[in-house]
Formats: C-alpha cells, sequence, structure tokens
C-alpha cells in the first residue's frame, strides 16, 4: 500500500500541531515533573489529544509518550509512535532545540515520519517510499566518510552529566543539541554528520527520526548492533547510532573505543 496518503496526514497533523506549539512561548511555560528530571507542560498534553486525533483511523495502534500505553497496539501492523513535544526540557528553557515527533510503523519497521521544530520554522517530513524534504526542497545526509571534521550531535543532557568527556579530541566536533528527533531530522536533512546516544531512548523518541534517515539511504543501528524494531512490548531501544552510509563503520568504532 502506498504511504502518500500517511505521508500527507503527517504533514497537515504537523501543521495543526505547529499553529498549537505557537501558542506558547517557550522559556515562560510553566511545566510539572513527571518524575525529578522530566518536565511536562500543558503544551505536550494538548498536543497529545491533538495528534491522536488527526492521525488514528480504524485499525492503526497508537503509542506516546503522554498517553498510557495499550497493549492492543501490540496485536495493530500500523502503528502511530508518537512523541507530541520531544525536547521538554528545552522548550521550558527557551532552547529552540525541541521538536514535534511523529511516526508510523509498519509491521515493526518505521517507515514514513515528519518532524516540526517550530521555534526554528523546520518541517521535515518523508517515507521509504518518497525520501525526504526539509521545508519541501528534497534533502539527504552528508557524504562525510571520515571523522575528522565531522559535525557529531550529542545529547545536551549528556553533554552536561560529563559523559561525552572520553569523546573529546577525536577529531570531530561535538555539538550539544535537545530533541533526539530534531537530532536525527538534522542527520536526515544533511545539517550535521552523525549522533549517538550514550543512555537508552523510547520507542517515542527515535521513531520519525529513523523513518527519516532510513528514507534518505542513512543508516540506524542500535548499539548493540542490530536494527531498531518498533511497537515492542518494552518500547525501549538501549541506545542507537545514526549517520550516512559512508560514516557509519567510523561511527560505530568512536563509540566502541
Amino acid at each position: 500500500m502506498s504511504l502518500a496518503s500517511d505521508l500527507k496526514r503527517i504533514e497537515d497533523a504537523l501543521m495543526e500541531a505547529q499553529e498549537v506549539a505557537l501558542r506558547y512561548t517557550p522559556g515562560r511555560v510553566e511545566s510539572s515533573f513527571k518524575s525529578i528530571d522530566d518536565p511536562v507542560t500543558r503544551a505536550d498534553t494538548e498536543l497529545d489529544a491533538l495528534l491522536k486525533r488527526l492521525l488514528v483511523r480504524p485499525g492503526d495502534g497508537w503509542l506516546s509518550e503522554e498517553t498510557a500505553d495499550d497493549p492492543a497496539r501490540l496485536a495493530c501492523r500500523r502503528v502511530w509512535i508518537v512523541d507530541p513535544l520531544d525536547g521538554t526540557r528545552e522548550f521550558v528553557e527557551g532552547i529552540p532545540e525541541w521538536c514535534i515527533s511523529v511516526g508510523l510503523a509498519v509491521d515493526g519497521k518505521a517507515v514514513a515520519g515528519g518532524i516540526c521544530n517550530p521555534a526554528t520554522g523546520q518541517v521535515i517530513l518523508g517515507s521509504i517510499e518518497s525520501g525526504i524534504t526539509l521545508n519541501g526542497k528534497q534533502v539527504r545526509p552528508t557524504q562525510a566518510s571520515s571523522l575528522n571534521g565531522a559535525k557529531i550531535l550529542a545529547s545536551r543532557s549528556e553533554v552536561k552529566r560529563g559523559q561525552w568527556k572520553r569523546f573529546e579530541g577525536r577529531g570531530f566536533t561535538i555539538v550539544p543539541t535537545g530533541s533526539v528527533a530534531y537530532k536525527l531530522g538534522c542527520i536526515a536533512a544533511g545539517l550535521a554528520d552523525g549522533t549517538f546516544t550514550l543512555v537508552p531512548k523510547h520507542e517515542w523518541d527515535i521513531a520519525a527520526g529513523v523513518a527519516l534517515v532510513q528514507a534518505t539511504g542513512g543508516i540506524v543501528t542500535i548499539t548493540d548492533g542490530s536494527a531498531p524494531l518498533f511497537n515492542q512490548p518494552k518500547p525501549l531501544i538501549p541506545g542507537l547510532i545514526a549517520s550516512g552510509t559512508d560514516l557509519i563503520d567510523s561511527l560505530i568504532a568512536a563509540t566502541r573505543q
């Protein structure tokens, strides 16, 4: 079945969600905490309800950070995997590294996705059938083949905790960045050369970004060497590595040193 209608649904949903997000002023948003270091805002929950209403059709499953998980999704071939506001911490602090992230998985594989960063005006959209666009223009990952001089996006939180100290002086530039979905979108669009995570991530953090990277011929691998699978009973990924095809082996080697 063609993914064209699904991609149009993602695009339309992101445009409506962007209008909602822009009603809020990043840096001046009240937040509470789901856990000690996990903020949530009214925007998160409002966007979650909107996206679920716009995306889900009969027979579709739903997995979102802001919705209680329903095991019924495991019986669905098609599952929407969504983070209505990835990078809430940056949103609360007024750092323009957050996004609305929508991914579609079919039979466990991420096949289409879109992210919208209202703070920067960037919309990255695509599927494994169509390739991807950045604000309507066809894009692809960089063709970097060496880590020397490469731009590698790192979790802002991981950098603050000192977890990236061991990678300093390796010849590549470490760029602290918020949302992991946004980082993956930037890799897919050729705005940076690669990224990897040092802590586990949930499916909703990465589904859209994985779809985007893979839609352009880029590579995403789990840190244990396996391919990412979605709509799993426990939707937690041990970590991932993503880049264009020519850099991935060097990037994997760097994470293991």
